[in-house]
């Protein structure tokens, strides 16, 4: 199959010789044509990227891994992550404050907050890349 600009460059010339030919009074059908074409390519491409990510979703899931449009996979383990860090924050409150004081509380809670700020944002990060790599090559296919 020829890549995709090939073949739109192919019938934009098409169009534009038609028009040279046909003259200004098929401008309007000659443009609802063309751009019928591209949207027809754009469908197929849309349709083609729709397909591969239930297909790569699909295959995650048959393997156990999480879906990359969840972080940290079932509600449970996102609830479950933020209790643990709850129970943790007190032990860890307690020693900062014992050793350091305020400052050492202080410190204690923005570990906490910042682990689960990572962990929050941590799995959406990991599949953008990929995500950024596949669409390039879409047009390509």
């Amino acid at each position: 199959m020829d890549a995709p600009d090939t073949e739109l460059d192919k019938e934009l010339k098409a169009t534009l010789q038609a028009r040279s030919e046909l003259g200004t009074d098929y401008d309007s059908a000659l443009v609802e044509s063309f751009l019928e074409k591209v949207e027809q390519r754009l469908d197929v491409t849309l349709d083609r990227r729709v397909r591969r990510h239930l297909a790569e979703q699909q295959t995650a899931v048959a393997r156990g891994a999480r879906a990359p449009g969840q972080p940290m996979g079932h509600f449970g383990e996102r609830f479950g992550f933020g209790i643990i860090s709850l129970v943790l924050a007190v032990p860890l409150s307690a020693i900062g404050a014992a050793n350091a004081g305020i400052g050492g509380l202080i410190v204690a809670w923005l570990g906490i907050v910042g682990v689960n700020v990572f962990q929050a944002g941590h799995g959406r990060r990991l599949f953008r890349g990929r995500e950024e790599r596949r669409a390039a090559s879409d047009w390509e296919e």
